[in-house]
């Protein structure tokens, strides 16, 4: 069928729903396996219930669906990633189709990520009066037919909930009826997705007039109050987050306040200013909504994509509280989901580009230190998949090392610890500098390395785990890589034994011979990090019971 299957290439695709017959006459069907998102939901910390300011970001791209809809990948020359997942909590796919169901790509990259996906349900202009008419005035069996449909939607295909964005006049016949919609919505989200939401975009009033408010008003408080969150307009000034910010009382974080990339409109910031919208915004301790940061590919071009992505959301750390992974195994080679060429073992494998968002793996922090760090993605050269981390920094006059931030983490260390690095150092002197890992505890009176009768940590919590020269016995499958790198990678191996500590940062750690007199310029390629629970190592893993193949194809 031509809604699951590209018409040219039979390849299968994502797709959306048009109009309520579409929505109402959709059920599961076999041909959607392919749609189904493969990646549980992360978890993270803190969780996205906690009561601080919030990051939600919403793509919108020349309507939706272009390369990313096809499900296996495509060789797409430089294509739109999205990779800074640490600083963001609610990732929404947006598109002006009826029922905007996110490509299951952005789903699995945004969950191995540990951030939510939200759908769109749109309805806007005449169609979409007379489709309000049909669901919303028509009485109670009719909206909850609907809402009982997107919450069946997001369940099949495993992704997190809907923003509603209802763009049109309403009778009053059907803006009676919204709140019990938006309340049904909520209710049925919440019981079919564990951890669903539900959003409503700032645009209709409780008297069914469509005027945006750019703030949360007694006008549309009553659709705030009916769900998860209110997505306001863009066109706000400060005295509206003042307002906002004292209607919205205790629930003043699920206000998320529209910020246009594109700038348009009144509106302050956007572009390369977008950090002063921000500053606002969080100065009253409300949320954002970033809409359109595609504008860095859209606006400034292809080519340069990943140098500005990186200035752009350097630009906004700032304001972006981030987030913690709080489970092992933690294993990454960084790859964005596209390349021009695939690597498997520090060797290329294949020349030519390839987009595959599904195929991105779990992103680091991006630290960037004006004239002294920067970490950028590099194409050119990897360990596996489409790219490897490139740290770039000098280490001040008179110092010996510098560390970078790579993860922050928060969770009990277990006794035993395994870590495993591959890097390749570049430049004109690599014999300079040496590479290792070093993780941080959080400072606590019982937290030590070791045995019992050995010293507690340094007293700023740092630990460098010990080099292992070769696997140990029983591992050796597993780590293999300890004492062979490959194709100019060095690989290494550590253990770190701790009792009673709790893990805070995973960082790079790059040292050079002697403190020097002059500055020390490096460039470091991170090809694989990996932080390994001895314990779980030692089991052997489940069999894999009663695999089936469908839906096959050869060629």
């Amino acid at each position: 069928p031509a809604r699951h299957f590209d018409t040219k290439t039979t390849e299968p695709i994502s797709f959306f729903l048009s109009g309520l017959e579409e929505l109402l006459a959709w059920q599961p069907d076999s041909n959607d396996d392919f749609n189904i998102s493969a990646v549980p939901l992360a978890k993270r910390q803190p969780p996205l219930h906690s009561r601080r300011p919030r990051t939600l970001v919403c793509h919108d791209m020349r309507g939706g669906y272009l390369e990313d809809r096809f499900i296996q990948g495509s060789a797409t020359r430089n294509p739109y990633v999205f990779y800074h997942w640490r600083y963001i909590d609610i990732f929404i796919y947006f598109s002006h189709h009826t029922v905007t169901i996110p490509p299951v790509c952005w789903t699995n990259a945004a969950h191995r990520n540990g951030v939510p996906v939200l759908g769109t349900f749109i309805t806007e202009w005449k169609d979409g009066e007379k489709l309000c008419e049909a669901f919303l005035a028509a009485g109670a069996e009719a909206y909850r037919a609907v809402a009982e449909q997107l919450a069946r939607i997001a369940q099949h295909y495993r992704f997190d909930g809907w923003l509603v964005n209802i763009e049109n006049t309403l009778s009053a016949g059907a803006v009676g009826n919204l709140p019990p919609f938006l309340r049904h919505l909520t209710a049925q989200v919440h019981s079919a997705v564990p951890g669903g939401l539900v959003i409503w975009y700032d645009s209709v009033l409780q008297n069914g007039a469509l005027r945006w408010q750019n703030e949360l008003t007694e006008e549309n408080r009553v659709f705030f109050e009916a769900c998860d969150g209110l997505f306001t307009n863009y066109n706000w000034k400060e005295e509206h987050l003042e307002r906002t910010r004292a209607l919205a009382g205790p629930r003043h974080d699920d206000v998320y306040v529209g910020v246009d990339v594109f700038a348009r409109g009144d509106v302050i910031g956007g572009g390369f200013d977008t950090d002063k919208s921000l500053r606002l915004i969080r100065q009253h301790g409300l949320s954002a909504a970033i809409f359109a940061p595609g504008w860095v590919y859209e606006h400034l071009g292809e080519e340069n994509f990943l140098h500005n992505e990186n200035k752009f959301w350097s630009s906004l750390a700032e304001y972006l509280p981030t987030h913690s992974i709080c489970t092992l195994p933690l294993a990454t080679s960084f790859s964005l989901g596209m390349g021009t060429s695939r690597f498997l073992d520090g060797k290329e494998e294949e020349a030519g580009p390839w987009y595959d968002l599904s195929a991105q793996e779990i992103q680091p922090l991006y630290p960037e230190h004006k004239g002294r760090l920067s970490t950028s993605c590099c194409l050119q050269d990897a360990w596996c998949g489409g790219s490897s981390l490139r740290v770039q920094g000098t280490i001040p006059a008179g110092e010996e090392h510098m560390a970078i931030r790579l993860f922050s983490l928060q969770m009990p260390a277990p006794p035993k610890l395994f870590l495993t690095l591959l890097y390749k150092l570049e430049g004109p002197n690599p014999e300079e500098f040496t590479v290792a890992l070093e993780l941080t505890t959080w400072d606590s009176g019982t937290c030590h390395e070791g045995n019992i009768t050995s010293l507690p940590a340094e007293p700023n919590g740092r630990h460098h785990p010990r080099f292992l020269p070769a696997p140990p016995p029983g591992l050796a499958k597993l780590l293999a890589t300890c004492d062979r790198g490959s194709h100019g990678w060095t690989s290494r191996c550590y253990e770190l034994d701790l009792q009673d500590c709790s893990l805070r940062d995973l960082s790079l750690l790059v040292s050079c011979h002697q403190p020097s007199p002059r500055e020390m310029p490096f460039t470091c390629l991170l090809g694989e990090v990996r932080v390994l629970d001895a314990a779980t190592l030692a089991a052997s893993p489940p069999e894999v019971q009663s695999l089936s193949a469908s839906q096959l194809w050869w060629q």
